[in-house]
């Protein structure tokens, strides 16, 4: 962000991929509450236009496929056309599949690759082209203690998360000198759908409230011009994946 003073998110203008459900809805309510118009993306339209419904004026949604380049770059073309610019990405939508990997089969591969590292690939890409323009911005990738660490049946996953934290750092030395912050927030274990629709028998109390990463994600977005947080790890108390 360009702000010096970090008060607060008004006029800024923020894509959220994955912004229909948990996390990525959760981000959507907290810089909107703090001011900030939302764009929210997710590749289930109806989701998305539920969030942005709840967020009020200040919000527009888009169906987003973001391993679909044409899709990005008309949904930050979008967020422009509809405030007048485009200040931060937050690059949060993301698939999994638990399985051996003998089991995982090269559509399911390719299909999840798609999704969590290209899609942060093609947003950062196009919306860096916003940014330039504006003398600066804000891209955060959303990664996961799957990221630091591996655990079974879960390849592609890891790879994707690994890649992405690989991909935070690489344009963090690269987009500095052009203004634009760089950050990833490596979250842990949460009460979202992502893990409660999987994993039926997962305890609760090991995972942390969605909205604690989300205040994680705008304490990154609202540091001084002169600041950048290259990465962040936000932890359930109880978290299993981590020491």
């Amino acid at each position: 962000m360009t702000s010096s003073s970090p008060s607060n998110m008004a006029g800024k203008t923020i894509l959220v991929t994955g912004g229909g459900r948990g996390l990525g809805a959760a981000i959507c309510q907290e810089l909107a509450a703090d001011g900030a118009h939302i764009l929210v993306g997710d590749i289930d339209e109806e989701a998305a236009h539920a969030t942005a419904q709840r967020l009020g004026a200040q919000a527009d949604a888009v169906g987003l496929d973001v391993g679909n380049e044409s899709a990005v770059r008309a949904a930050l073309d979008r967020a422009v056309s509809r405030f007048g610019h485009l200040d931060a990405v937050v690059n949060n939508a993301a698939i999994d599949l638990t399985v051996p990997i003998e089991e995982l089969g090269l559509a399911d591969w390719d299909r999840i690759l798609r999704t969590n590292l290209t899609g942060p690939f093609l947003i950062s890409k196009h919306a860096c082209a916003h940014m330039r323009s504006r003398g600066g911005g804000h891209i955060v990738n959303i990664a996961s203690t799957a990221s630091k660490r591996a655990w079974p049946n879960a390849a592609v996953y890891h790879a994707t998360k690994w890649g992405l934290l690989g991909l935070s750092h690489a344009l963090h030395a690269e987009l500095r000198p052009l203004g634009i912050k760089v950050s990833a927030v490596v979250a842990g274990g949460m009460r979202t759908p992502f893990l409660l629709d999987r994993f039926a028998d997962i305890d609760v109390s090991t995972l942390q409230d969605p909205a604690n990463v989300a205040r994680a994600v705008r304490f990154v977005l609202m540091q001084p011009e002169e600041t950048v947080i290259p990465e962040i790890m936000v932890l359930p108390m109880k978290e299993t994946s981590w020491p």
